[in-house]
């Protein structure tokens, strides 16, 4: 791994759109892919990547940062959850999320995101 890596969102390795209303950016550092993901408003995970996935609620494993707008969370336990500019947030797989208001919920993610949005 180089002593210094500084990238772009803008300049991703991949851009993986969702069905509607945004998409996914990762970006490939030495430590590991970075996700850069913009969530417009009406976003659901169950209906705007769960087809793309394949799966009833999410597997990926999320660790991240909100830069702006907001999520909520409902794990399958039933838990739920809400995040907003300068949250961060740890999302074990198994659940659904959408955004809530009018603004764009962007979030960088530095969990597992390989996989994320990606056909199976």
């Amino acid at each position: 791994m180089a002593g210094l890596e500084v990238r772009r969102s803008a300049d991703a390795d991949e851009v993986r759109p969702f069905v509607d209303k945004g998409e996914a950016r990762i970006v490939n550092m030495g430590g590991g892919p970075v996700g850069v993901g913009v969530f417009e408003p009406g976003w659901r995970w169950s209906e705007h990547v769960g087809p793309i996935a394949g799966t009833a609620t999410c597997q990926t494993p999320h660790r991240g940062y909100v830069l702006s707008g907001r999520m909520a969370v409902r794990m399958d336990d039933g838990t739920e959850g809400e995040a907003g500019p300068g949250d961060i947030v740890e999302i074990a797989p198994g659940h659904d999320a959408w955004t809530v208001g009018d603004e764009a919920c962007k979030f960088v993610d530095f969990g597992q995101v390989q996989n994320y949005a990606k056909p199976r």
